[in-house]
């Protein structure tokens, strides 16, 4: 599949889970089927506390089609400007707004009308200031060199067909020093094409999740220092049983190659701090 195709499908699922969202039915996540409100989802249920789900918007939270929960693991401090990349409808930059006080600011990016329109009148809802909704794509960053302190994310990098270009755009915008700090898909270790390309289609639209030594190559490879990956939550092949017999897979034969290689994990990684200023004619040598 090609890179436009790739990001128009995940658009697509995307403006329908918006849509959703607008009618008053609940997500899961892209592998499984939409339910009610209220129902269990292995991937996107009990992500965020009650201290958190109660200061927002009902449709913020039903909104939300992550795997983690990056406010919760991020360090945010007052005055911050933070950056979410597939922002939704804005419960991690509602969050945030709120953690980096007035002084602060939180945007959302997302490339979806039907998500951003959730996310407006999210954030109207709220009552919180600090906040701009964004349209644009991870690839193409619409801000500024080094304007962001902190960059958040939550299961959206692994749908991105080019994730070097994510990379390094978040690399570009964030400030020396910025922090990278996003929860996303990975996987450990190998296994069979077939069997990793229809657990990731249960686990999030697109099989399109790093290794995490891949995760790490990447990252150093557009200069971030200091990463660090920590797995979160750890997939079971039985929360994808029913959907993985629908792809025609046995599953008691393959659980042994795929049990526990599929998770999600919270991403940290650091942008260097800008390099002194030489005080010699030597001390750059």
């Amino acid at each position: 599949m090609s890179t436009e195709n790739i990001t128009e499908v995940v658009r697509e699922k995307y403006g329908e889970a918006a849509l959703r969202v607008s009618s008053g039915v609940g997500n899961a996540c892209c592998g499984s089927a939409p339910s009610a409100l209220g129902s269990i989802d292995p991937i996107t249920s009990n992500l965020y506390g009650a201290d958190q789900t109660s200061v927002l918007p009902d449709a913020a939270v039903q909104a939300s089609l992550g795997c983690g929960n990056p406010t919760a693991l991020a360090k945010l401090n007052p005055g911050e400007t933070v950056l979410d990349l597939g922002s939704g409808g804005g419960i991690d930059v509602l969050l945030s707004a709120r953690r980096v006080g007035p002084t602060g600011m939180a945007y959302g990016l997302d490339m979806t009308d039907q998500m951003l329109t959730v996310a407006e009148d999210n954030k109207r809802k709220s009552g919180i200031q600090n906040v701009a909704f964004l349209k644009g794509e991870i690839e193409n960053i619409p801000l500024p060199d080094q304007s962001v302190d902190v960059i958040i994310s939550n299961c959206v990098i692994n749908l991105s067909a080019n994730k070097d270009r994510v990379l390094s755009e978040a690399f570009r915008v964030l400030k020396p020093g910025g922090r990278f700090a996003v929860s996303d898909v990975v996987t450990r270790g190998e296994m069979p094409p077939q069997i990793r390309q229809s657990v990731l289609l249960w686990v999030g639209c697109i099989a399109g999740a790093l290794d995490e030594t891949e995760f790490r190559q990447k990252l150093r490879a557009v200069g971030f220092e200091d990463i660090e990956i920590e797995p979160t939550r750890i997939y079971r092949v039985e929360d994808a049983r029913e959907f993985l017999s629908g792809q025609g897979l046995d599953v008691d034969k393959i659980a042994p190659e795929v049990d526990g290689k599929f998770m999600a994990a919270f991403v940290r990684a650091v942008k260097p701090a800008a390099a002194k200023s030489c005080c010699g004619p030597t001390c750059c040598a």
